[in-house]
């Protein structure tokens, strides 16, 4: 490896540590300077809030999205596979039944664990 390759890293390592810095050092430098209650008040939707604004969800909503999350990444890790499906031989065909195949699999245990009821 030679240093250009080394520089493309820096460079890369040094804009993901000024790009989560920079809103952070803005909100710092022109955010509010004097706190008040009317500011840290919980507002939503332009109604004041009744009762405590923490409630507690039901685990099976979070778990419904994190399916929901897994199933969309792994159809998203498909799209490159059919935009190149025509380069591709028998093999890279038979990992992608085996991929759907896994999908499947994991479709009917979390149907039959309940994950995908909303109630």
């Amino acid at each position: 490896m030679d240093l250009s390759e080394w520089a493309f890293i820096g460079v890369f390592l040094a804009i993901a540590g000024i790009l989560p810095a920079v809103p952070i050092v803005l909100g710092w430098l022109i955010g509010p300077r004097k706190p008040n209650p009317i500011k840290t008040d919980t507002y939503e939707c332009g109604i004041e809030t009744i009762g405590d604004a923490w409630v507690q969800f039901k685990v099976q909503y979070y778990v419904f999205a994190l399916v929901f999350l897994v199933f969309d990444v792994e159809m998203v890790l498909l799209f490159p596979w059919a935009v190149a499906y025509g380069n591709l031989g028998l093999f890279a065909f038979v990992e992608v039944l085996i991929f759907i195949a896994l999908l499947a699999v994991a479709l009917v245990y979390v149907w039959r664990k309940g994950a995908l009821e909303w109630t």
